[in-house]
């Protein structure tokens, strides 16, 4: 298992939180490898308490509508899994609620935008990311996790020769930061997501370019500077978690 403790250089006066962090620390970050045998690629991701198992499936061929375009297709399916929250989750079988269809829409977007599907060639892979357990931050956690187990399949892609250069264009990560009475705060876990006045999700590239910003006035509305801030924020902590990736990667490639 990968273990990282991923702590801010600095914090931010305010907020006391119940698991001692400052306002710029990240929860601890690990990834553990092959729980699944027969996926290309599996893990499961903890950031603190949550913790989303991410596999990778691939399929030769890609959908009616993108055949004979020589391009590839990715697509994202998310769950919170029975027993994942203190009162049990129904599957949900024949009709996803909004919330799991806006979530796996989100991981979805995010992954395509790291792949050159003309790299990819007529292959589909499928990325499914099962929260295990949730306290706050699913979202994000599944996007970290599931690019580290798209790179690595897509390692295996090109060593069995299947692709012909690598698919993989950019590292992506994804955190959340929210305004807890009034005080920013970096990566909340459930006692903080759920008094938030402020609750962002912050997909970014390894170029600090970013991909996707999630931000609702869950409270009070909040000013631009206070947007600014939380990003601010964000950043070295999406910094942070692609070091942790980086460092997953290396240690998988030496086990």
């Amino acid at each position: 298992m990968t273990s990282l403790s991923s702590s801010g250089t600095h914090s931010t006066p305010g907020e006391e939180r119940n698991d001692g962090r400052s306002a710029a620390d990240l929860r601890p970050f690990a990834i553990n490898w092959d729980p699944m045998g027969f996926a290309i690629s599996s893990l499961i991701v903890r950031t603190g308490r949550t913790a989303v198992l991410c596999s990778v499936c691939h399929q030769e061929g890609v959908p009616r509508w993108r055949k004979g375009q020589g391009k590839g297709w990715l697509s994202a399916e998310y769950r919170l899994l029975p027993g994942s929250t203190p009162e049990r989750q129904n599957r949900e079988l024949l009709k996803l609620s909004g919330r799991t269809q806006e979530i796996q829409r989100l991981i979805g977007r995010s992954l395509r935008a790291c792949i050159d599907m003309e790299a990819l060639g007529e292959n589909t892979l499928l990325i499914d990311c099962d929260v295990i357990q949730a306290d706050a931050g699913t979202r994000t956690a599944s996007i970290t996790g599931a690019w580290v187990a798209l790179k690595h399949a897509c390692d295996q892609l090109l060593a069995q020769g299947l692709v012909t250069r690598q698919p993989i264009t950019k590292q992506v990560a994804a955190v959340s930061v929210g305004l807890v009475n009034s005080a920013p705060l970096l990566d909340l876990d459930y006692s903080e997501d759920s008094r938030a006045d402020v609750d962002l999700n912050v997909v970014m590239d390894e170029h600090q370019h970013l991909l996707e910003i999630q931000g609702t006035a869950e409270g009070a509305a909040f000013s631009r500077s206070e947007l600014n801030g939380l990003l601010d924020l964000a950043e070295p902590g999406l910094q942070q978690l692609m070091d942790s990736q980086r460092q997953a990667l290396r240690n998988r490639s030496i086990s």
